[in-house]
């Protein structure tokens, strides 16, 4: 008999997501040699564009308009934030002077991020379920919309694109 498995709700696929960046992270401080720290990099920045592009492009708008608007705007801000970080860790290497820093920096920004995200009381997660959002389309939708990126990215990982900063065309002409 084939074994079913039940789908997961939308905060449980993005929790999930947390916990997978939280132990790369965690392998990029044990890894010593630079090609294992440029691999495990990429790895964290992979799953890090593909978190952010679900959530902008799915979770938090269906939180829009249920949740503190000022949160989601924060959640937005936090994303760019990060991905400026991995914008300049894709465009480096391990022989950056400041390569580990980068990583270090984007994981405490991440913890923040997460933190915020799943507050027992007032976090975006715990928000959204008390809205009454339907947590179990949302995640099929958010799985669909994952799985094209998570491969697609295996071969080149694109440099993310920002949703809430604005960058000037001088800063954005050296990108």
């Amino acid at each position: 008999m084939a074994k079913t498995t039940k789908p997961q709700d939308a905060i449980a696929l993005l929790k999930a997501d947390h916990r997978e960046v939280e132990a790369l992270f965690e392998k990029f401080e044990k890894a010593r040699a630079d090609s294992a720290k440029q691999s495990i990099a990429e790895d964290i920045c992979r799953a890090l564009i593909v978190h952010a592009k679900i959530e902008e492009e799915i979770f938090y708008p269906a939180c829009g308009g249920k949740i503190d608007d000022d949160m989601l705007k924060e959640a937005f801000v936090e994303h760019d934030s990060a991905k400026l970080l991995i914008r300049d860790i894709l465009a480096g290497g391990p022989e950056d002077e400041y390569y580990d820093a980068k990583v270090s920096v984007l994981a405490e920004q991440i913890e923040h991020h997460v933190g915020e995200e799943e507050a027992r009381l007032a976090g975006i997660f715990s928000q959204a379920r008390r809205a009454g959002l339907d947590l179990e389309a949302l995640g099929e939708a958010l799985r669909a919309r994952k799985e094209a990126p998570m491969s697609d990215y295996k071969e080149r990982l694109p440099m993310p694109e920002l949703a809430a900063v604005k960058l000037s065309p001088q800063n954005e002409r050296r990108q």
